[in-house]
């Protein structure tokens, strides 16, 4: 979708209101997969809204992402409940599963992220694997589902044990 096409489309679905400004980014992330810098300048202008409003809310709602993702995607919650639960210890493990190995050969590349909060916090600690919330997990745990999904991203020649790409954010 090019700038002049989300244009018109925020014309047509969103009033020009403030209150649409979420609506409108999760329309835009629903359709681009992210939230690219010319699509939040779009937002802004038509809504109204200073551009440093529409970064601050994309940029304070987990589920908004700004940076176009990776094929597949793992997200740890290092929210308090979760910390204090072990996520640094899931989290470490993912990083470990998913570091590349000397002479490995990535295939399609594996985002691996924390996220602030995933709102589990009573099954935590707490980690999303390919948009699908996983709880009370360990070390362990996370490895092996991530050994179960590397199962199923072979068919994109993706992921297995200490194979593919880690592209750590806060």
């Amino acid at each position: 979708m090019k700038q002049k096409e989300l244009r018109r489309e925020l014309v047509e679905r969103f009033p020009r209101e403030r209150q649409y400004l979420l609506p409108a980014l999760h329309y835009i992330q629903h359709e681009l997969g992210h939230l690219p810098e010319f699509a939040l300048q779009v937002v802004g202008w038509h809504l109204h809204v200073p551009a440093s409003e529409v970064y601050g809310a994309a940029t304070s709602y987990t589920e908004l992402r700004i940076d176009s993702p990776h094929t597949h995607s793992v997200r740890v919650c290092t929210g308090l409940a979760c910390r204090l639960a072990g996520a640094d210890d899931v989290l470490e493990a993912c990083g470990a599963f998913l570091a590349p190995t000397a002479g490995a050969t990535p295939g399609a590349e594996v985002t691996l992220e924390e996220t602030a909060c995933g709102f589990l916090c009573a099954v935590g600690p707490a980690a999303q694997f390919d948009g699908q919330w996983h709880g009370r997990l360990d070390g362990q745990a996370a490895r092996s589902i991530l050994t179960a999904f590397g199962a199923a991203f072979e068919s994109d020649d993706a992921l297995s044990p200490g194979e593919g790409k880690t592209n750590q954010g806060a």
